[in-house]
């Protein structure tokens, strides 16, 4: 249920509202219009009569029943696109941001070299896995807190913000001490004790889809993180299972538009996680800044045959600064163009 206060609603007004939702044990959320206050009311609804009550009390314009599962990440709890800051750097705001770095950290001075590097050619974030979910149980699953202090230095030497996945909700603490977006993975999508805690932590968050999950799913797996307060959420759509083998996953670009028209969030495309080959990344890329995602997720190593994870969905540092490349003028064709480094982006909000 969406309750819409008047344009010229007061304060006092609006936590009567909240009051009176508090009463029939619902939750309201507030979202601040340019115009006008949308309050959206989470919970179960047991009284029928409620919206009539509500729709009477003052300063309400009308009441709304929301026929979807999802409330506070769908358009009609927020029209506007969600913009999130980090660092300096815009997601959603019609640019296209790109996130760049090693699948698993391996030391610091490999961190440092690929974060420099993934900079220079113009990434806007550095990404780096320090917690590592694996098929196998012998893979390498990362340097844990380690790896988070490399990550750190990498940061430290680029001034590039840094995502990072937190795979278990007893290290949320530790990773936000670390990370600027914390990211839950495709087999953590349906965690929902993670869900909540990073809903807690006040960090942004980047949700990946599931291997097998629908949109709905997906949405409703960035409403646990909304319902407890973080409204700093990144959708990222990292390819499906089907019953193509030819690719790792199939890479569900037609997400993208679904997702802009049923939600106010930003989404990002991982095209390495999509096909799982580093000849694939860039085509599927271009496909992806065409179709309007708000960011990429690419996996660069300095040498892939000897990465410890996902070396053949990885570019080398050339190949990645090809892509930079080949993105300018995709942008420059498609009208959405690739955000400034977080530098710059700085240094225009300050003129």
């Amino acid at each position: 249920m969406l309750i819409v206060m008047r344009m010229g609603a007061t304060d006092e007004q609006v936590r009567g509202v909240l009051a009176r939702l508090k009463e029939f044990d619902l939750e309201g959320h507030l979202s601040p219009g340019k115009e006008r206050v949308v309050i959206g009311a989470v919970g179960v609804i047991g009284d029928p009569d409620i919206r009539t009550q509500m729709s009477r009390m003052s300063g309400v314009d009308e009441v709304i029943a929301i026929s979807r599962p999802y409330k506070l990440t769908g358009r009609e709890f927020q029209k506007e696109d969600t913009v999130i800051d980090v660092g300096g750097v815009r997601i959603g705001d019609g640019s296209m941001v790109v996130m760049a770095g090693p699948c698993s950290i391996e030391n610091e001075e490999h961190m440092v070299t690929t974060a420099r590097a993934v900079a220079a050619s113009g990434a806007q974030i550095l990404r780096g896995g320090a917690f590592k979910p694996r098929t196998s149980p012998y893979a390498f699953r990362g340097l844990g807190e380690e790896g988070l202090q490399h990550l750190a230095a990498a940061r430290e030497a680029t001034g590039l913000p840094v995502i990072t996945e937190v795979m278990d909700a007893r290290d949320v603490e530790l990773v936000a001490r670390y990370a600027d977006i914390l990211q839950i993975g495709t087999r953590n999508m349906q965690n929902f004790m993670l869900l909540d805690e990073v809903g807690l932590a006040r960090k942004p968050v980047m949700l990946k889809r599931g291997l097998s999950s629908t949109i709905d799913e997906w949405l409703l797996a960035a409403e646990y993180i909304m319902a407890k307060g973080n409204r700093d959420v990144i959708l990222c759509e990292r390819g499906i299972r089907t019953f193509e083998t030819a690719t790792r996953n199939t890479l569900d670009l037609s997400a993208v538009p679904v997702v802009k028209r049923l939600s106010h969030l930003p989404i990002v495309s991982d095209p390495a996680h999509g096909t799982g080959h580093w000849y694939l990344v860039e085509p599927m890329a271009r496909a992806s800044m065409a179709v309007g995602a708000d960011g990429l997720m690419v996996e660069v190593h300095p040498n892939p045959d000897h990465a410890l994870s996902d070396g053949p969905q990885s570019l080398t540092l050339e190949n990645f600064d090809s892509l930079m490349r080949s993105l300018e003028r995709v942008g420059e064709a498609v009208g959405h163009p690739l955000a400034p480094p977080p530098q710059l982006a700085a240094a225009a909000v300050a003129d």
